[in-house]
């Protein structure tokens, strides 16, 4: 049938997943836990705007990318599985 397909699916997905996961970890996401609990009660006034960097909108780039590649493949899936089925 096309069970492999989907599992294929779930691993591909699984490691697309573990990778985002060490970037967040590598780059600090998660760093400063303590001071973003308590940023919703701050009386900050207006931030000025931060201009893009180039690195910046590369990631932004690539994050799109790879959420059309994911759906994409999702549909993709589907289809053969449908046409498969029939």
């Amino acid at each position: 049938m096309y069970y492999p397909y989907f599992i294929s699916y779930m691993v591909f997905g699984l490691f697309v997943a573990l990778v985002v996961f060490a970037w967040a970890l590598r780059n600090g996401q998660f760093k400063d836990q303590q001071r973003a609990r308590f940023l919703p009660l701050s009386q900050a006034g207006p931030h000025r705007s931060v201009r893009a960097t180039r690195a910046s909108r590369i990631e932004v780039y690539a994050l799109f990318g790879l959420a059309i590649v994911g759906l994409c493949s999702s549909f993709a899936v589907v289809i053969f599985a449908l046409w498969r089925a029939s």
